[in-house]
């Protein structure tokens, strides 16, 4: 998990970065999850595959301290460290 963006009326934006199957499963937990709250509904999903490394100065998908604790609290991966 890169990093999440309250945008209003309830909606959050969650930005998620790694090989293209671990995204994919990230976004199909993340999926499964909303069902469990109530009235909770995904509304868009979208999955960048290999995007450009310029993309990162266009959209906000740079770590960021504020998912550091979820990124501590899974074993295994290794976080993506760019200049």
């Amino acid at each position: 998990m890169v990093g999440y963006e309250k945008i209003g009326s309830g909606r959050v934006t969650v930005i998620v970065r790694g090989d293209v199957s671990e995204v994919q499963a990230s976004v199909a937990a993340g999926i499964e999850n909303v069902k469990r709250v109530n009235g909770g509904q995904v509304l868009s999903t979208h999955i960048i595959a290999r995007p450009h490394e310029n993309l990162e100065y266009v959209l906000p998908i740079r770590y960021t301290e504020a998912v550091e604790p979820f990124r501590e609290s899974v074993s295994g991966i290794r976080p993506l460290n760019r200049p």
